[in-house]
């Protein structure tokens, strides 16, 4: 026998096929997070959402820590609060950012230690 015919007799595909099939969320659910990591995709937005995660910050406050121009952060903070991943609290005339909730937090923080642990691995290796 072959070992194409062994793996084919010691493995059904077709029932792990249908195992993950039936495991897998729906297609909405699928756009809706691939939409999602596409706003992780910019590092100035990945900078801003790590920065809220750590305090709550104004437009003004968020230009000058990125040194970008408080129009540039607006149309970053747009998207992500287009994208629920933070949000607003007004004082006056004064508007501040934050992360909208703990889930944002734990993205950063988990992709952040992802990176760091495949960095650390190529390192070792």
């Amino acid at each position: 026998m072959e070992r194409n015919d062994l793996l084919t007799v010691e493995h059904d595909h077709q029932k792990t096929a249908d195992f993950a099939r039936s495991h897998l969320p729906n297609e909405d659910d699928l756009f809706d997070l691939a939409e999602l990591f596409k706003v992780f995709s910019d590092s100035t937005r990945i900078r801003i959402m790590c920065a809220l995660s750590q305090t709550e910050m104004c437009v003004y406050d968020i230009a000058e820590l990125l040194g970008a121009s408080q129009s540039a952060v607006s149309h970053q903070l747009r998207l992500l609060r287009a994208s629920r991943l933070v949000k607003t609290r007004r004082d006056g005339k004064n508007i501040f950012y934050t992360l909208d909730d703990d889930h944002v937090d734990a993205i950063i923080s988990m992709g952040l230690e992802h990176i760091r642990h495949t960095k650390g691995e190529r390192n070792d290796g």
